[in-house]
Parts: C-alpha cells; structure tokens; sequence
C-alpha cells in the first residue's frame, strides 16, 4: 500500500500522455485527479500510521547500483518527516488536478498537461521519500524536468521559452553544488544512505578538507554545497531570477511549484539533512543571512509589480526566506510547520487569481481590473482570506508559523537572529502593503478594463469552486489545529525525523519574550494594510504625483525593474561570459585550433596541395616524361638496392637523362 503513493502517479502519467488520444481531455482529467486524489487518501492513511502510531518503516524494493566497494538499493523511507510531506503534496496536487479540469477543459492538449502534472507529482513523491541521496538526486532533477515541461507548456509562446529555459538553467548552478555535495559525501562516508551518513556525521566533526591549498572542515563544505542546491530550488537570494518568470505557465502549474512541489524541495532537502547542519555552525549562519535578505528583498520587489501572478510569485519567494532563516535558527521543525501553512494559503491565492484571470479573458494586469467584488464575490472572499493568511492575521493559518519565527529569530539572542528578526519584521510590513494593494486594484477600486471582459464576467465554476472553498477551510483552520503538535513545548511529533542540538532550543526562550517584541509583526501588518487601503483607495492621485518625481521615478523603476537583477545577470555576466565564448572559445579555439589541426583543416590542406600539384602538369608529352622520369629517379635514389636488378643503369646516367630532356622541352 505505501508504494501505490508512487504507482498511482506513475500510472496516471502514462495513461494521460500515452493514452490521451483515444481517452479524450475529459477522460484523461478523470484517470488523473482520481489516482492523485487516491493517493491523498493513501497519504492519509500513511500519515495516521507513522506519525500518530509512532511507526515509521524503510522499505528496500530492489537492488540499484550493485558494486564490489558498494551496494545502492531503491529504498523508501517513511518517517514523520516524510509523512507530512506526503500530506501536503497530495493534497495540493488533488486540488489542483481538480481544479485543472476546469480552468484547462478549452484546452486541446489537455490530455499531455494532466499527464505533466501527475510527473511532476510522481517525481515530488520520489524526492521526499528517498532513502539515500542518489534518489532523492532523481527527484530532485525530475521536479526540475517537469517544471520545464509546464512552464513551456504553451510552447509557442516566445515568453514561455524563454522562461521555461531560465528556470532550467538558473537551476543548473543549485544541482552542481548538490551534487559537489554528494560526490564528496560519498568519498568520506562510503555510504550514501540517509541512516548511515546522519550517524557518522559527529564522528567527522574535526575533519578537514582541503580546497584551494586550504583546509576547512568537512561538514562546512558538505552543508554548504547542500545549500547551494537549496538555494537553486528555493529560489533564495542570488538564484531566484527564475521564480516570477515561471509565471508563463498556467495558472495551476504556478500553484502546484509555489505551492507543495518544487520550490518547497530546497527547505525540505535542508530540514532533511539537519543532522549534518547541526555541525556546520558557520554553513547555519549562512542560511540565516540569505534567507532574511530573501524574505525582504522579495517582499520590497513585490511592492510595485503589476502582475497579478507576479505579486504572488514575489510573495512565495518571500516566505520561502522566512522557512530557510527558521532552518537556519536551527528550528526546522518551525521551518516545516510554516511550509504547510503556506502551501494551503499560498495554493488558495494563485487558484483565485487563476479564477480572476479566467473571468477576465486572461487578463493579468492589475491596473486593468477594479470593481470585480460586485461580479465575483466568492473569488473575492478567497482572495481576502488567502491575502490575510499569507500577512498573518490574527489567528489565521499564517499568524501561528509566521510570527512564531519572527519570535524564534528575536529570542536566539545571536546576531544573525537579531538581523533577520529586523528584516523580516519588515518584509511582514512590505507583504501586508502590497497584499492590500492586490486586492484594492483587482477587487476594490473603480473598474478600469475593458468593458467587453466585464460584461463576460462570471464566477468560478463548480470544479474551480470545490478547490477555493477548500482550500480556505485550510487557510484558517490548519495552523491551529496542528499548532500544538507540530512545534509545541514538549512534543514528541518529530521523533528522529529532525535533529536540533540541546544548545540550538530557542522555543522556550521565545514563549517568555517580552508582549511588546511579539506584538511587533502584528503592529507592522497592521500598518502595511491601512497605508495600502489609504493610498489605493482615497490618495491614488498622490501616488501619481509621487511617482512622478525625479525620486519617486527612480524607487519605481528599481522596485519594479526587480533590484536590476536581471539587468546584471543579462548585460554584466551573461552577455560578457557569451562575448568571451564567441570570440575566444568559438573563433580562436573551435574554428580556428581545433578545426586547423583537426580532420577539417587536414583535408582542407591536402586539397590546397593537391590542386598545386595538379597545376604543375599542362597537359603536355614531354611534361609528363620528365614528371616521370623524376619520379623513378627520386625512387632509385632512396632505394638504391633496386639498382642492381637493372644494371646498365647508373644513377648519374639517369639524372643527366632528365636534365637532358628537361633543357630540350623548355
């Protein structure tokens, strides 16, 4: 039964993509979600067993990698760790399965779609319930496939390449530094199973290693490229160019990435691997630094686009910060407390923006919308509770994950604590503003679009509907429900699935921090949603005025231009790294070096010479008796012994012969 969690997906991939010409869109969507929503039950039943049961099992299904050094099964680990996973994936994927029937029915290639979307779940059922680093490596390099594939689904769009392509590429960087990481695991450990390499991790604590001529520890290097993985798949500060150009794909592909699958791989390869963090201090101050810069870099970009999906992409980026400092702190059971809130609210707002999208006539821009709380009120009502969830209000699914990190970081009483405590209180402010700013211009504000679309205007579907109103029972409900038994005082939830050193507790500092620190994320969502309902609903002409200042201009275009990171990337690196190849590696080297030593330059210089040959002759008798005589003189010449078998010839009597008739032909 729990390998049907991997089956079942599989299965549905193959009848969808294979079988959809004959099954026809609506068959395919229904072999689909029904085996994805299957496997959520199956997932259920798998969660109350090893999580509530305190029954957690390995399941070795055949041998792999069979060598003299070393043995590499398909294994299958299912601990608590796991099995929350499990819970999340599935029971996003379902909705979103669900909800894809839908929003992609008017779609002709419907069928290769749902048969994407069932890989991608196949491949993040994979990742999480690896037993050993190499197939957890297949997972993460399918997610990274299947994300190519849905992105680039609309393959006829320029956009949609170019995106698709980003994402594969900027992801590229993050697998060569997992894979640095393996590669080297496997040379020190001789092993690459989870078990092993977790219970030998203290015993190379002192190890170095040498990089560069200089020696720095093992486990720093291990977890640092561990990171780098991390960082490409989660979209951290440096490589997460990627993630708001993904929003090219459909809409139900953005929200199954941002929202239970691929971006979600990073934190849960970071919390996976805690017992190695746990002895790389430096590698965990690290995390905590990028993952703070992210949260507020992404929540200040986030400010000023005009994107719907773009606003929300920004957000999962942002949260996505706030999951890795917690891992960084060092709470990583914090860190995947937040993760599964998240993927409830963040899946809730990407699925209602689909639904304002689909009854604008694919319209995306925000500025072009207004007045749809009138036309769309159950969409509206998802969006609020979504919107409020991901600010934290109070007692929503965010409110308890979200805040109780801000505390965590404060009540570490470290420096790296204090700054990402100060960062992200205030990427809390940027992210209450431009929520309340989503909802003013899509919701709220005068209609400003095109009449057309307003008159065709009109609520989500029934298939469309089930997933919002679901989805918000979990937006509100989830993080109190699972509050005390994900992270509170005393429990024993976790098990072995998470290892934190004695030291590295901070959850009893936290509960006894003064009301006024914890009070400070509220107060700055607070103010972040009155200025956003100010300034879009009753100053809008100020703003106008405001960005049309020298300054005011200049804050707009860097905010909205996205910190010119892609400027940089784009102009400084990449197109200096392509100027080098082209004149350096293509021109010099491939065209010239290579070629000219290579069979081309060979034939090309046996064919010079052979045509200076060919013009010696001219087509005259006496020309080609001395070309002839030359030639047998050269041959006796150098094989002198063939002389005696003609021996009234002598060499001199042969060669004033050929100068003889040399001087008579000219």
């Amino acid at each position: 039964m729990y390998l049907l969690i991997l089956t079942l997906p599989l299965l549905s991939t193959f009848f969808a993509g294979l079988c959809g010409k004959w099954l026809g869109g609506r068959g395919a969507a229904i072999i689909s979600t029904s085996s994805i929503i299957m496997t959520f039950l199956i997932s259920c039943f798998i969660f109350y067993e090893v999580t509530l049961l305190k029954a957690p099992c390995v399941i070795e299904v055949s041998p792999w990698i069979i060598t003299e050094t070393y043995n590499l099964h398909w294994g299958f680990l299912f601990d608590t760790l796991t099995a929350v996973m499990l819970i999340v994936v599935t029971s996003i994927s379902s909705l979103v399965h669900l909800y894809s029937t839908e929003y992609m029915g008017h779609d002709p290639h419907l069928p290769r779609f749902m048969s994407y979307l069932s890989f991608f779940t196949f491949f993040m059922l994979i990742l999480v319930t690896a037993d050993n680093f190499i197939q957890m490596f297949v997972g993460w390099e399918g997610v990274g496939l299947c994300s190519y594939l849905l992105i680039n689904f609309w393959y006829g769009r320029l956009q949609a390449n170019k995106a698709a392509l980003k994402a594969m590429i900027v992801n590229r960087i993050g697998d060569f530094g997992l894979a640095i990481a393996i590669f080297t695991i496997y040379y020190y450990f001789q092993s690459l199973d989870y078990g092993v390499v977790f219970a030998l991790a203290p015993i190379y604590m002192e190890q170095t290693l040498p990089f560069f001529e200089i020696n720095i520890s093992l486990l720093d290097f291990i977890g640092f490229a561990l990171f780098i993985g991390a960082v490409g798949k989660s979209a951290q500060l440096g490589l997460h160019t990627w993630l708001p150009d993904a929003m090219e794909g459909p809409t139900p592909v953005s929200a199954l990435i941002h929202a239970a699958t691929m971006v979600t791989a990073g934190v849960f390869l970071i919390c996976r691997c805690s017992p190695l963090l746990q002895f790389a201090p430096n590698v965990s101050i690290i995390i905590t630094i990028v993952g703070g810069m992210t949260a507020f870099l992404a929540a200040t970009t986030g400010l000023l686009q005009n994107d719907l999906k773009r606003v929300i992409a920004y957000s999962t980026c942002s949260q996505l910060g706030y999951m890795v400092f917690a891992a960084g702190l060092s709470s990583y059971s914090v860190s995947i407390f937040h993760l599964s809130n998240h993927a409830f609210f963040k899946a809730l707002l990407f699925l209602g923006a689909g639904a304002v999208i689909h009854a604008m006539g694919d319209e995306q821009d925000m500025r072009k919308m207004g007045g749809l709380v009138r036309i769309l009120p159950f969409t509206y009502s998802a969006m609020v509770i979504g919107s409020l969830a991901l600010m934290g209000f109070p007692f929503l699914t965010g409110f308890y994950s979200k805040d109780l990190i801000l505390e965590l970081a404060y009540g570490s009483f470290t420096v790296e604590g204090r700054f990402v405590h100060t960062l992200g209180s205030l990427a809390a402010f940027f992210t209450a503003y431009y929520s309340a700013r989503l909802l003013s211009l899509t919701f709220l504000r005068q209609p400003n679009g095109n009449r057309y679309f307003y008159e065709h205007v009109h609520e989500a579907p029934l298939a469309m509907g089930i997933p919002l109103f679901l989805l918000s029972f979990g937006s509100i409900f989830i993080g109190y429900v699972s509050r005390d038994m994900f992270v509170g005082l005393g429990t024993d939830f976790w098990g072995n699935a998470l290892f934190t050193l004695p030291s590295k507790q901070y959850m009893l500092e936290s509960e006894w921090l003064d009301s006024s620190v914890k009070m400070i994320p509220l107060f700055f969502s607070f103010g972040g949603v009155g200025l956003a309902i100010f300034h879009y609903l009753y100053t809008f002409k100020f703003l106008f005025q405001l960005k049309t200042t020298t300054l005011g201009r200049s804050l707009y275009t860097f905010l909205n231009r996205k910190w010119f990171f892609d400027k940089v990337y784009n102009e400084w690196i990449s197109q200096s790294l392509l100027n080098v190849a082209y004149k350096q590696t293509y021109q010099n080297m491939d065209r010239g070096l290579l070629e000219f030593l290579g069979p081309q330059g060979i034939a090309s210089q046996i064919y010079l010479y052979t045509n200076r040959i060919t013009q010696i002759s001219l087509g005259f008798t006496f020309h080609f008796l001395f070309l002839l005589l030359l030639s047998l003189a050269i041959f006796l010449l150098f094989f002198g012994g063939w002389i005696y078998i003609v021996p009234f010839f002598d060499v001199h009597v042969i060669i004033l012969l050929i100068l003889t008739l040399f001087f008579l032909s000219v």
